[in-house]
């Protein structure tokens, strides 16, 4: 981390820290890109442009966005707006950018990999793997944690945590030690009685994947995920700087100039609750795998992924009835039903999904925040575009 005189004064967007802010090359290889910036590309495809256009003129709305539809072998790149307002070069399917929370459904996979390797069980709870967490977690199972069942506080709302980050938003946390800002707490409520996403959730898995493997998590996501589905571009840094090139993620509030946040967290302060930094062609390929492509998970396990909560919906919620499942998210639209996460960071949200058969897949990413506490009329917008997108995705 540099000395603090290096920081630079804070920005003026309100860092939104709460449990709604911390949300294979060889197939991508042939890309079909119909548009750049506001190009309108050839039919059938002229609405979905449209709106990615009409998205970016929007107040308050993002000043880039990328989408990645996959069917069978062929990837189609819609774009508008741009990746840097500095530059005004648009959005590329292999710039860098933060997936926010889609980095649990990376800890869900690392987790029911151990599963299928028989190393972890869904049974197992907190106090036979990580038995120096508080007494009052012993019973949480790994299963309640990755369905947000949990009950465990989230540290990323405790006062403590915010007022560090407040201080010194790239402060570089111990990310094992995350849930000592929660360990005075009791559970919110009995373990497995009610869904409320948290945080903590996906720190705990981290957790508990490393200490029945004796390795580092991002070792593990590196043995267990990214060489597995050929993920060279993703990675869970430490620090607050990204990779280049990368997508710039913007505070948008009108009349002023967007602001570039890009760099202004320290990814520590997430973790595997949010952390990772990935590309919208990885991003692809790994929810393409995550969703149901065959040979990633044992039957066996996709079935208790898909074991789904009516009404639990991810944060920011998708497109369509969300209900969740083990790290994992249904969204059924108009037009069919994909699988996947979505996440949003100060500067980004992201929508994640694919068919349960692990043919097709979306991706769909912003360079501006917004969840149901942040800009919802623009969620609402975004989710409708969302939806429109995966009836492209379903059609035949």
């Amino acid at each position: 981390m540099p000395a603090r005189s290096a920081v630079p004064s804070r920005p003026r967007a309100r860092l939104r820290l709460c449990a709604a802010a911390l949300a294979a090359p060889a197939l991508l290889a042939s890309l079909v890109q119909p548009a750049q910036a506001t190009a309108t590309p050839p039919s059938p495809d002229n609405a979905l442009q449209r709106q990615l256009d009409d998205l970016v003129r929007t107040a308050g709305g993002p000043p880039g966005v990328i989408a990645l539809m996959r069917q069978g072998d062929r990837t189609k790149v819609y774009r508008a707006g741009v990746a840097d307002t500095t530059t005004g070069r648009p959005p590329r399917a292999t710039d860098h950018m933060r997936i926010a929370s889609v980095a649990k459904a990376f800890s869900g996979a690392v987790a029911l990999r151990l599963v299928d390797r028989h190393k972890l069980r869904l049974d197992d709870t907190i106090g036979e793997i990580l038995p120096s967490l508080p007494a009052a977690w012993h019973q949480v199972t790994l299963r309640q944690l990755l369905s947000h069942t949990s009950g465990l506080p989230d540290f990323s709302t405790a006062p403590a945590f915010l007022e560090i980050l407040q201080e010194d938003p790239r402060h570089h946390f111990d990310s094992r030690r995350l849930l000592d800002f929660v360990a005075e707490d009791d559970l919110l409520f009995p373990a497995g009685s009610r869904y409320e996403y948290s945080n903590s959730d996906n720190i705990a898995v981290a957790l508990m994947a490393e200490a029945v493997t004796g390795q580092r998590y991002e070792r593990l996501l590196d043995q267990l995920v990214y060489r597995p589905l050929g993920l060279r571009q993703t990675s869970l840094p430490q620090g607050y700087r990204l990779p280049r090139p990368y997508l710039h993620g913007y505070d948008v509030t009108p009349p002023a100039p967007p602001e570039d946040i890009s760099e202004v967290l320290s990814a520590s302060g997430v973790w595997a609750s949010g952390g990772i930094v990935s590309t919208p062609k990885d991003l692809n390929a790994f929810i393409r795998a995550w969703a149901g492509g065959p040979g990633f998970l044992s039957d066996r396990t996709r079935r208790a992924q898909r074991t789904f909560i009516p009404g639990a919906a991810s944060e920011p919620a998708g497109p369509g009835v969300n209900a969740g499942g083990l790290a994992i998210f249904r969204y059924e639209t108009r037009c069919g039903t994909v699988y996947g996460h979505t996440g949003n960071f100060p500067g980004y949200t992201q929508f994640a999904a694919g068919t349960a058969d692990g043919r097709r897949s979306l991706t769909f990413s912003i360079t501006t925040q917004t969840s149901k506490s942040v800009k919802p009329e623009l969620l609402a917008k975004v989710r409708a575009i969302q939806e429109d997108f995966v009836c492209a995705l379903l059609r035949r």
